[in-house]
């Protein structure tokens, strides 16, 4: 399996980081874009360096790169998320508008008709923000916010941001053991 994973400038970069890390662990290979905002706000967000994550990735390119394979619908994937997602990117999308790989990577997603998610972070909403994203999900686009469930009885930051992740993995079909299931009971601690 092979997974398109985009970072932007957007609040919540943990999302990204889990993503990566959760679909690399699970055998996927994954093509990994961090915006030049994004770089700052992983930064800022987590003390972590970026190229970190670089380094867990398959494949790694910048923005600006449009010569990288996943800017081209003959490089076959099995989708595309964008975790988190700005209101910058969401609109791009939403407008055909691909000035950086990112933007690029998720029409070539749309045209082609391959799974894009996107995890749209800002609060609250505006009605642009809300008609940019009915737009793209009556074209079959996955709008998913980052929303905890409260069900899970999370204890820390790491336990919402694994259950998001693990909804990103269902949207995938990687099979995971990192959210507790409605009527399931606890999972282990061994994720």
């Amino acid at each position: 399996m092979r997974i398109v994973v985009a970072i932007t400038g957007a609040s919540g970069a943990l999302y990204g980081i889990e993503t990566v890390r959760q679909l690399t662990a699970h055998g996927v290979e994954t093509h990994l874009v961090i915006s030049n905002a994004a770089r700052y706000i992983i930064v800022q967000e987590t003390g972590q360096s970026p190229d970190d994550l670089s380094a867990i990735a398959s494949f790694t390119y910048g923005e600006d790169d449009f010569a990288a394979p996943i800017a081209s619908g003959s490089f076959r994937h099995d989708g595309m998320v964008i975790t988190p997602c700005s209101m910058k990117t969401l609109a791009a999308v939403a407008t055909g508008y691909a000035s950086n790989l990112i933007q690029r990577a998720a029409d070539v997603s749309i045209k082609e008709g391959r799974k894009l998610v996107l995890l749209p972070r800002e609060s609250p909403f505006s009605a642009i923000h809300l008609e940019n994203m009915l737009k793209l999900a009556r074209l079959g686009i996955v709008i998913m916010p980052p929303v905890p469930a409260f069900y899970t009885q999370p204890e820390t930051i790491a336990d919402i941001v694994r259950f998001t992740v693990g909804r990103i993995l269902d949207q995938f079909g990687v099979p995971h053991n990192l959210i507790r299931r409605w009527g399931e009971p606890p999972v282990s601690e061994d994720n």
